[in-house]
This record gives C-alpha cells, structure tokens and sequence, in this order.
C-alpha cells in the first residue's frame, strides 16, 4: 500500500541504521504493515514504538513495493504493563506471534479486532484470571485466518455434535468421549470454553486450551522456525502455570 492513514496496534520494531526503526503494525484495512520511522530510536519515540501500543499511524511510499516512511503519534500507551511481567510476557508473545506469522498488506479485520480485545484485557486485568482465555482465542483465531483452523463443531470420527471431549493432535479435529475410548491418552483435552460453551473458564481449563493452540502453531504456522518466539511462549506459559499453582 503506498499511502494509508490509520490507527495501529505496534507489533515489532527493529533498529535500523543510527537512529532510525523499522515498525511493523497491524491495522484494520490494511492488515499487517511496514515502514521506516525516522528517529524511531530517539528519547521521544522510543516511548510510542512499544509493542501493545495503540498509535496513529501515517505511511507514504513512492511505490507499492518500497518500505514506507511512517510517522507516528501515540494514541494509547500499554507501557505501564510490562512492569509485570506475566502481562509483559503476554504483550511480547501475542505482538510478535502477529508480527512473524501475518502476511503483510492483507486485511485480516477479525484478527485486529481481537489483538485489541486482547491487549484491552491484560490492561484492565494483568493477573491473567481475565485475559488468558482471551489469548487462547486469538491464536484458535489466527490458526483459522491462516488456513489452518482446528474443526471443534463435531467429531471427527462419528460426526456427532455431542459430548465433545477430546482434540485430536494429528487432525485437529474434535473427538466425542465415546469415540475417544481407550485412545485419551493420546488426545488433548478440549476444555468447553474454546467452542464457546464457557464464558468464564477455570485456569486450568485455558492452560489446555493453550497447550492445544500451541501445538497447532508450532506444527502448522511456525513449522519448526522462530525457535525464539517459541522461546516467548513457552517463558509465557511457565509464567502461567506458575501464577495457577
């Protein structure tokens, strides 16, 4: 795109030359977008270029294939959360998981509006009793915009719609209990929250629900690169299963 005007949610920044950064931003029309912010690295922008931030962006380009430049202004600012750091984990994790696995320049307006909600959730609730779940959704989410959405409407061995119990790690597919015996050892729980059937789900029911989005990501989206990011989530989960126990 060579000319946009929105706002935008900072999912990564890397420093380019002396003084300057190159964002990465998810916007609602746009999508996930690029450009070089001259002097992103001086005192007063270093502050607007954090990852979780909500700011108002502007990217000029010549041409659709030349990196913008981009001028930004804060809007709203999550830097007080990454005091804590199981907020400061969560921000880390699911800015960058956007930022590495988004094509760039192509609207996924679900998934903006969700990493909003998301971010909007830690704010308000950083011990993670009311964000966490959030988070599981947004990755469930992000495996589907991707083209890799896990079939949780009914089994897949029996076709049923009932009784739901299990997710198969090879198919992604729902599994009944029935259907499950004498294999559940081999399957992941499917806690009801991920298809919608729990509105407020124990911390141990959205630890396997992210045990099962994780698999899926790592499997189908990451595919064995960015052993860092993982690196991130599983510093994140650690962070959570500690904060349970």
């Amino acid at each position: 795109m060579a000319s946009l005007t929105a706002s935008a949610i900072v999912c990564a920044v890397r420093a380019h030359g002396e003084h300057g950064a190159i964002l990465r931003a998810l916007t609602l029309e746009a999508g996930l977008v690029a450009g070089y912010v001259r002097g992103g690295r001086s005192r007063r922008l270093r502050p607007v270029l954090i990852p979780g931030n909500l700011i108002a962006l502007e990217l000029r380009a010549r041409t659709e294939e030349q990196l913008g430049g981009a001028t930004v202004e804060l809007m709203e600012s999550r830097a007080p959360l990454l005091a804590e750091p199981l907020a400061a984990s969560a921000i880390d994790w699911v800015t960058s998981l956007t930022a590495a696995t988004l094509p760039e320049n192509q609207p996924y307006p679900a998934l903006y509006s969700a990493l909003g909600a998301v971010l909007e959730a830690i704010g308000a609730a950083p011990s993670a009793r009311m964000w966490a779940a959030a988070l599981a959704r947004y990755e469930l989410l992000l495996l589907a915009e991707l083209g890799f959405g896990l079939n949780l409407e009914d089994c897949v061995v029996t076709g049923v719609s009932a009784d739901l119990a299990f997710v198969s790690p090879k198919s992604g597919g729902a599994v009944s209990a029935g259907a499950a015996a004498g294999y559940e050892e081999r399957l992941f729980r499917l806690p009801p929250f991920l298809n919608g059937q729990d509105a407020a789900p124990a911390m141990s029911a959205v630890l396997d629900g992210l045990v099962i989005t994780g698999h899926f990501i790592e499997r189908d989206v990451l595919d064995g690169r960015n052993r860092d990011l993982l690196t991130v989530r599983e510093r994140l989960i650690d962070r959570l299963g500690r904060a349970v126990a």
